[in-house]
């Protein structure tokens, strides 16, 4: 047995379970399963994720990404958030397999997280692999830590953004941007 199925017999005993009864046999074995999938974005790294998958491009007009699905698990209560992640960049001379961003998503999403960081961590690691005049991204999720637990507010979402380069700097680029994620560019 695991330390991590270890780990979860004992908190199963604690919580006045009997580990030992047939639905519970296997939970310590098909958790650390979950956790490990769940948690696989720390042996990922953008870097690796992109990989080749850069081209050299003249386009210098915004790329934006909206409406990737993203699921994650709180730090506070490794309970799960989840929502959408819209990402967009500024090429200057190569672009990016469109399919890389989401999986840059994935890379950070897939850690035990705060969602402030986690926009923080897919616009500096966007930065540091395409080098774009700019890097725009917003998160909009729901947490089950305030949902099931707490103010149990059902509706509610949290959305944080991080802006870098061109989509910090110049104000009409960064309502493009807003715009184009918010209502579709209508």
């Amino acid at each position: 047995m695991s330390d991590i199925q270890a780990h979860v017999r004992g908190i199963l005993l604690a919580l006045g379970e009997d580990p030992d009864r047939d639905g519970l046999q296997k939970t310590p074995e098909r958790v650390e399963k979950a956790l490990r999938f769940l948690t696989q974005g720390y042996q990922q790294s953008a870097e690796r994720v992109i990989g080749d998958a850069l081209f050299e491009e003249t386009h210098h007009n915004m790329v934006v990404v909206r409406d990737i699905e993203f699921y994650s698990q709180c730090e506070h209560h490794m309970l799960p958030f989840f929502g959408k992640a819209h990402v967009a960049y500024i090429p200057d001379g190569r672009i990016v397999g469109l399919s890389k961003m989401a999986r840059v998503v994935d890379v950070f999403a897939r850690r035990l997280q705060v969602q402030e960081r986690m926009t923080d961590q897919i616009a500096d690691a966007l930065v540091q692999e395409l080098n774009p005049r700019g890097v725009g991204v917003v998160l909009e999720a729901s947490h089950f830590c305030m949902m099931m637990r707490g103010v149990e507010k059902q509706n509610s979402k949290t959305i944080t953004s991080a802006m870098r380069g061109a989509f910090r700097d110049d104000g009409r680029t960064r309502e493009e941007f807003l715009r184009l994620v918010h209502n579709g560019g209508r």
